[in-house]
């Protein structure tokens, strides 16, 4: 579970995802002690669920952590039309790789080991910029959702969702190919605790069902959870 530590002076919220504990405590109290705020996660998993439940001034993440790379995480953001700002920080420091890294939709490297002053000024630096680039709009497929507006459009046709179908569709959207758990989804889009036992996201999975129309959109694969259909990404 991701969690957060802020400081008085919060300039820009940064998305730290680091699973090696002694980095990710060094580099969260020199964030903190720079005036930003820090949201710390140790892996895609996490780090998803943070980007749907907030917007970031910068991701700064390990490339290898234990579920996966985030090269392909940052392509499919990118894929998904999230424009925040990302810094690769990662002991693999071969030109391909730094390449590779920006070529997915990177915005900045830095390679392990490194000066954590220096890191502090590229995170204020891609933050700054991120201003100019930041978009509410993420677009997949025949839909557009309008983060901003709160509002979706599937083929140019407003449909009235509710908070909780909004969300539900946005995190699908941005983890398009992927399969989210009914834990996920309630990590998610629900700040309460949630009985495990509860059919709730199966409810509002069919009520956006049913609002969205034909063809169905969200697909169940059985024992995992849900996903938008192959093919509408």
């Amino acid at each position: 579970m991701f969690g957060r530590a802020v400081s008085r002076l919060e300039t820009v919220r940064v998305l730290l995802v680091e699973d090696d504990p002694d980095i990710r405590v060094g580099v969260e109290r020199a964030f903190v002690a720079a005036g930003l705020a820090v949201d710390i996660a140790t892996g895609i998993s996490e780090a998803s669920a943070a980007l749907v439940i907030y917007k970031y001034g910068v991701v700064v993440a390990d490339r290898m952590v234990p579920d996966g790379d985030m090269i392909d995480f940052v392509r499919r953001l990118r894929t998904a039309g999230d424009t925040t700002p990302v810094l690769f920080l990662t002991a693999k420091d071969a030109t391909q790789d730094r390449v590779e890294g920006f070529r997915s939709g990177g915005d900045d490297y830095l390679v392990k080991p490194f000066s954590v002053e220096e890191l502090v000024e590229r995170v204020r630096a891609l933050g700054r910029r991120g201003d100019t680039l930041r978009t509410p709009i993420v677009t997949v497929g025949e839909f557009v959702i309008d983060t901003a507006r709160a509002e979706v459009r599937r083929n140019d046709i407003l449909i009235p969702l509710t908070a909780k179908e909004r969300c539900i569709l946005l995190a699908l959207a941005h983890n398009a190919g992927l399969v989210l758990s009914r834990d996920q989804l309630i990590e998610h889009c629900w700040d309460e605790a949630r009985d495990p036992n509860s059919n709730v996201v199966d409810v509002h999975i069919g009520g956006l069902r049913r609002k969205l129309g034909p063809p169905n959109p969200v697909e169940t694969v059985r024992g995992a959870g849900f996903r938008l259909r192959p093919g509408l990404s």
